[in-house]
């Protein structure tokens, strides 16, 4: 291949010249990235989000990852005969739930997230709620009212952990917390993420999933709503059933707390992440305040 058909082969030359005004823009900003869904389960998604939030914090962003780890917990529950069961989007638990749990998400999934990301060239610090006391947590309930067992709301987020280690490495954080006597809760990663971003002032906060985004009729891909503010979604709210219910929630609860933008993504496109921060057309659903 010659010289004149390296230069011209030009699309990637044009995606870095798009990208370049939104890398300035997004310098030094805080962005929260919930990972969640296929992007967790898929071996090759896996190392490209891991690629993507090293190459986030080399060009300047502050990245912070947010995860759970559902479909692990469930396998490991089903192993153990445990049964599985939610409501409104949120894992009804248990103490034995909850126990395995803090297991998969602490001592597995976080330790296996900080070592992809560590090996893709930037040091990465795993963390859980109980870390620094992180979280301070409170029992919640079910969206109807209804007892789910040791699901925690957080409270407050010590944010004074986080920013001493994002001036160094790249935070992941694992969604479980305790309460003030010291009792475990599961904590749904999406509302984490919500409180994680309001605590931080974040600039973003983006939530991989594993649809297209925010959909009218959750059964036809093409009623994508690619853009809403927060006033949209507080209307509907109680009529979107599922996971993504605390998704739409977590958006709400971080804008009216002061983040600029939450970003709903399919996780299972690769570098979805990136397409939302630096591409004009973006992907996904754009919540923002309302006017």
């Amino acid at each position: 291949m010659s010289t004149h058909d390296r230069v011209g082969s030009g699309p990637s030359v044009a995606t870095l010249l798009e990208a370049l005004p939104y890398i300035r823009d997004f310098h030094r900003k805080t962005v929260v990235i919930k990972y969640g869904g296929a992007a967790m389960v898929d071996a090759e998604l896996r190392e490209e989000f891991a690629r993507d939030v090293v190459l986030l914090k080399y060009v300047g962003l502050n990245p912070i990852v947010v995860h759970g780890g559902g479909p692990e917990i469930t396998s490991y529950m089903e192993r153990l005969g445990m049964p599985v069961e939610f409501v409104g989007g949120l894992r009804v638990s248990d103490a034995q739930t909850v126990e395995v749990a803090k297991m998969v998400l602490v001592g597995k999934v976080n330790k296996e997230i900080v070592t992809r990301i560590n090996r893709h060239g930037q040091p990465a610090v795993g963390l859980c709620g109980d870390d620094g006391l992180l979280f301070r947590v409170a029992r919640r309930s079910g969206p109807d009212g209804q007892d789910i067992g040791f699901v925690g709301d957080i409270e407050r987020v010590n944010v004074d952990v986080i920013e001493h280690v994002a001036r160094d490495y790249i935070p992941v954080i694992a969604s479980v917390g305790s309460d003030r006597e010291g009792n475990s809760y599961n904590v749904n990663a999406d509302q984490a993420a919500g409180a994680v971003s309001r605590a931080l002032q974040a600039y973003k906060v983006i939530f991989l999933t594993d649809v297209v985004g925010w959909l009218r009729d959750p059964s036809q891909p093409a009623s994508l709503i690619s853009g809403a503010n927060a006033n949209d979604v507080r209307e509907v709210l109680d009529t979107v059933d599922g996971g993504m219910r605390p998704k739409l929630q977590a958006c709400v609860e971080a804008i009216d707390g002061g983040v600029d933008a939450a970003h709903i993504v399919d996780g299972r496109v690769p570098h979805s992440l990136l397409l939302e921060l630096f591409t004009d057309a973006g992907v996904g659903t754009k919540i923002e305040a309302g006017l």
